[in-house]
């Protein structure tokens, strides 16, 4: 049996990880599981759901990969929520066109 398929935490690189069968099933459950993006609808939209993401970011580590809870999301949800979490800041403004987040830079001078 190949290296992969014994230890996929240990002989791929993380973003390989989505790749795998057991990935790709999970996230298919998920999504049937729950149709709609959860963010879109705490906002009052109703926008079906296509990535399977970990409500937590796994930061590389395998168990919590595997094990970590999900949600649905959107595409543009979920990648608005990966910017987040890269950036360590939230990208909304408000009326006036400044950011929301006191963590965005604009708010940090």
């Amino acid at each position: 049996m190949h290296r992969r398929n014994l230890d996929p935490g240990g002989s791929l690189h993380w973003r390989e990880w989505y790749g795998l069968g057991s990935w790709k099933r999970r996230a298919q459950h998920q999504l049937r599981a729950e149709p709609l993006c959860r963010a879109c609808l705490a906002k009052g939209r109703i926008i079906p759901a296509t990535v399977a993401d970990h409500a937590q970011p796994h930061g590389g580590n395998w168990n919590a990969f595997r094990l970590g809870r999900l949600q649905s999301l959107c595409a543009d949800c979920h990648n608005r929520k990966w910017a987040n979490d890269r950036l360590g800041y939230r990208g909304d403004i408000d009326d006036d066109g400044l950011p929301t987040d006191p963590n965005h830079p604009f708010n940090r001078a």
